[in-house]
């Protein structure tokens, strides 16, 4: 790598943000810096700013909501020096059961510039500028690995007709309650169509093992998340409706609001809308095999172009008008 010339900073060539999320943006993180970045974390207190003098801050909206005296101190001092801050929040509306008076206070403070989270559903409350910032594949963890798309057309190639890969802990994780009762409903009605499957709860498995399911599934299916534990269904669509399609495997979805924003229905998007509907739909594609593939492969090819982690560092990377100029 060139050395930057008498003209150019280090600020220059690596753009710092500081970005307060203590779990659950690793590949977003990692994006950020393979595209240019540098990030500082766990950096709150106005003490740590001034030393860093940040281009932009990035919060997790949880701990922003749960820790309201410290992100009023940043905000104050992020306002003094003319410096973007963005919260992103992957839970809405479930918000991971935040109190509301506490949210309540969030927006009354006026404590963002910006929210973006993968769902929009009264994002107003929380900043002025709202961004749909969705989800992405996690590359190259979920991809197509040592597969083609080719061998993916090949029905011999597959051991389950049907599978769904994810939490399905519903003592452990209450927010999944609905999601494992589902799949209990759904057992006895394939297994009197004969219709093989493997539903499996993801806790231990490693990501090959994982990869493995998708690819010797027909059909992977998505249903609820665990931001939908407040009783009002999420519009956003979670991390595993880009991953499947990145493994190129075929998604059979439960209806999610956003979905036409990434996909294109029919073509690179299919789903259900009841528990009746997603056995219709199951039938439906297992009899027509060559269309899932077809479906399965554009879904692969809108992932692969749009909807990776790279694709989301740089569009963060836009939203807060911070660019990598070497």
């Amino acid at each position: 790598m060139d050395r930057p010339n008498d003209h150019q900073t280090t600020a220059e060539i690596a753009p710092l943000i500081v970005f307060n999320s203590r779990k659950g943006a690793d590949a977003l993180k990692y994006s950020l810096r393979e595209a240019g970045c540098q990030l500082i974390e766990d950096c709150w207190q106005p003490t740590c700013l001034q030393k860093h003098q940040p281009r932009a801050i990035v919060l997790d909206f949880y701990e922003a909501v749960r820790n309201l005296w410290r992100t009023r101190q940043l905000k104050r001092w992020a306002s003094k020096n003319g410096v973007r801050v963005a919260v992103l929040d992957r839970d809405a509306p479930w918000h991971r059961g935040v109190r509301r008076w506490r949210l309540a206070l969030f927006g009354w403070l006026k404590l963002a510039d910006i929210y973006a989270s993968h769902s929009l559903q009264a994002g107003e409350k929380w900043a002025a500028q709202v961004e749909y910032f969705p989800n992405a594949a996690n590359l190259p963890y979920y991809g197509l690995g040592g597969k083609s798309l080719a061998d993916l057309r090949k029905p011999e190639n597959y051991r389950y007709d049907v599978s769904f890969l994810g939490n399905l802990n519903a003592q452990r994780y209450p927010e999944h309650t609905e999601r494992a009762a589902f799949f209990r409903r759904l057992e006895p009605m394939l297994q009197q169509q004969g219709i093989s499957y493997l539903f499996a709860d993801s806790a231990g498995m490693t990501v090959t093992e994982q990869v493995d399911l998708i690819q010797s599934s027909k059909i992977n299916i998505n249903y609820g998340a665990a931001c939908d534990s407040s009783g009002v269904k999420s519009w956003g669509l979670p991390e595993r409706c880009y991953g499947v399609p990145a493994c190129g495997g075929f998604l059979l979805s439960d209806k999610r609001e956003h979905a036409g924003k990434d996909f294109e229905p029919k073509t690179e998007w299919a789903d259900f809308s009841d528990l009746h509907n997603c056995v219709n739909q199951i039938r439906y594609y297992l009899e027509h095999f060559e269309r899932a593939r077809q479906v399965a492969e554009a879904a692969h090819v809108r992932v692969m172009r749009d909807h990776t982690y790279t694709n989301r560092a740089l569009q963060l990377m836009a939203m807060l008008n911070v660019t990598n100029k070497q």
